[in-house]
């Protein structure tokens, strides 16, 4: 299984992926400042309550000398209590609005940028080209756009709330220390330190790790896709313990990888509880100490003891949070980085003057794959519009790779491709392969209804111009039968239907699509005799006005053909009518014989 080239991180996702993100999606921008202030106000109102325990306990233990009757100007002690009752029940109410706010800007963003990055990263796959596609696993393409946008979503929705309350929690916190002592400001800040310092050592430990994992985890997902697309195949050769055992082997690798990276993450935790400890019990006991010999009054003692817990017992969070932003970070690298990918071919501007005539024309095309040798050497073909041409020749002659260049699929490495004597490189892509009705060899069908099929090159088309296209192709009368008719759902693939069904399906869809270019690849290759007839009948009749090029390995289907290409070692070879190149007596003789031969020694076999 080859790499894929969409996982090796950009410079940009590499150095920082938050401030790519932030780079990126710059119209959330003032929600996460609004998101910020809201958590900011809910922590000060978190925090205000330790506060007012301790004015409460100045009441009860100073009576018209506490806090509370010097701010208030009340003396009677439980006059005092009501007001710092009051005050903390608008404390209560602030911290609950603003807990509320924040949790929905909070989520809500998350939500947003989520969908955002799934649609933006889809769109930028889509629009790569077919050769890069063939060189990536689906699978962990799929792992990225999937799997890893929802590790992202989890930090965000979450993990930087966590951050931002915890940044806050230590600022006010330390603000009621500094305004006390700074003897027990240092004391219980002294394991901050440590906490800080252990972060930033486990984070650069962790982030090589969570980059494995998610590689791991794109292993999985590709294998897993692969194998359920494949599994006739498998269960064909029974091959599901072979394929059960390449299972477990990278399911395997995503365990260990994961393993191994949850000995370092869980050992954070246990790191900042015994500096939490540190830190509580020296405030523990040295502000006990200053109480009991008068030097500091025991409702401050009582808030600093709170405070202290409240100070360092939040940083326990940072444990689960650092194992959020971890993974967060290794898929965001792995998005933008899916998202920079750019194919080789890339759309025109130009469009086809109209009406579109359909005349194709292949000059001087040298073509090849990657760095490999040439495939097509010195081609030029001609197909005028409104003529039916054929294109054969054995396995390897070149007979698709010419057609990937008529639907641009790829680009040639030397000469033209011209549709309407326009060079098809610089047209749109609307212009281009609008003007193409194309039926492949390997039919695919969406999970959906026969109609959606039908009309999915075509979303704008009546029901009685689907009904025709269909009866071109020959497929209304099957239609018919079909449970709930052009209503049934096909599954996908289209695998409820035949091989014939599905094909014939296709070619209803290109013709309803009603393009200038026919263009079919080994249409009926996979179909018995009666279906093969029914294309036949149907292309004869859908070509009559349009022009077609029909790439073939059943030479019965194109004998037809106002002209037949013949291919061998990438060149043309031979070219002529069906008629014409039997009599010349060479490749297409040789190929029109065999054929004919195997049909009669069939059929002599069967009687």
């Amino acid at each position: 299984m080859s790499p894929v080239p969409t996982l090796l991180p950009t410079s940009d996702a590499e150095t920082s992926p938050l401030r790519a993100l932030w780079r990126h999606h710059r119209r959330y921008r003032p929600r996460v400042v609004a998101a910020a202030a809201a958590t900011t106000l809910n922590t000060a109102a978190d925090v205000l309550p330790e506060l007012l325990l301790g004015v409460a306990v100045d009441v009860v233990v100073r009576g018209s000398d506490s806090f509370a009757a010097t701010l208030f100007g009340v003396e009677d002690r439980f006059s005092q209590l009501v007001i710092v009752a009051a005050v903390n029940a608008g404390v209560w109410v602030i911290e609950s609005i603003t807990d509320y706010v924040a949790s929905l800007l909070w989520r809500g963003l998350a939500q947003d940028v989520e969908h955002d990055l799934r649609v933006e990263t889809y769109t930028n796959v889509q629009e790569l080209d077919v050769s890069w596609h063939e060189g990536s696993a689906p699978g962990r393409v799929l792992s990225v756009i999937s799997d890893d946008v929802n590790q992202l979503e989890r930090f965000l929705d979450t993990g930087a709330r966590v951050i931002l309350h915890t940044f806050w929690t230590v600022v006010f916190v330390g603000a009621v220390f500094a305004a006390t002592s700074w003897t027990l400001t240092l004391l219980a800040f002294l394991p901050v330190p440590v906490i800080v310092i252990g972060s930033i050592v486990f984070q650069r430990r962790l982030e090589p790790l969570y980059a494995r994992v998610r590689a791991r985890a794109g292993d999985v997902s590709a294998t897993i896709s692969t194998n359920l697309g494949g599994l006739s195949t498998i269960k064909a050769f029974t091959a599901e313990a072979r394929e059960v055992e390449r299972v477990r082997e990278v399911s395997t690798g995503y365990r260990d990888a994961n393993l191994t990276t949850i000995r370092w993450s869980s050992a954070f935790v246990p790191l900042i509880r015994m500096a939490i400890l540190a830190g509580f019990t020296s405030t523990l006991l040295l502000g006990g100490w200053l109480v009991i010999n008068g030097r500091l009054e025991v409702g401050l003692y009582t808030i600093l003891v709170f405070m202290t817990q409240r100070l360092l017992w939040p940083l326990t969070d940072l444990g689960e949070t650092l194992d959020l932003y971890q993974r967060a970070m290794a898929s965001t690298r792995r998005i933008f980085a899916l998202m920079s990918e750019r194919g080789d071919t890339r759309p025109g501007a130009s469009s086809l003057a109209l009406p579109v005539r359909g005349r194709l024309e292949l000059r001087g095309i040298r073509f090849g794959y990657a760095d490999g040798p040439d495939v097509l050497r010195g081609l030029d073909i001609v197909v005028p519009a409104g003529e039916t041409h054929a294109v054969v020749g054995t396995t390897g002659a070149g007979k698709s790779s010419l057609l990937r260049l008529v639907l641009r699929f790829s680009d040639p490495r030397e000469g033209q491709v011209l549709l309407d004597g326009t060079d098809v490189r610089e047209l749109g892509w609307d212009a281009l392969r609008g003007a193409i009705g194309y039926v492949s060899q390997d039919v695919f069908l969406f999970h959906g209804t026969v109609r959606d099929n039908l009309a999915y090159g075509r979303v704008d088309a009546t029901d009685e111009q689907v009904r025709e296209a269909a009866r071109l192709a020959e497929a209304d009368a099957f239609i018919a039968e079909l449970p709930q008719g052009y209503d049934t759902v096909v599954g996908e693939r289209g695998q409820t239907l035949s091989g014939g069904q599905r094909q014939r399906i296709a070619l209803a869809r290109a013709i309803l699509r009603d393009p200038a270019l026919l263009v079919l690849d080994e249409a009926t290759s996979a179909v018995d005799t009666e279906t093969e007839a029914a294309i036949q009948r149907s292309l004869a009749a859908v070509t009559a006005s349009r022009t077609a090029l029909v790439v073939a390995h059943r030479l019965s289907t194109v004998r037809d053909a106002d002209r037949i290409w013949v291919l061998a070692g990438g060149r043309v070879a031979e070219s002529g009518s069906h008629d014409e190149l039997v009599a010349a007596g060479g490749i297409y003789a040789g190929l029109w014989a065999v054929q004919i031969g195997e049909a009669v020694g069939a059929g002599s076999r069967a009687r």
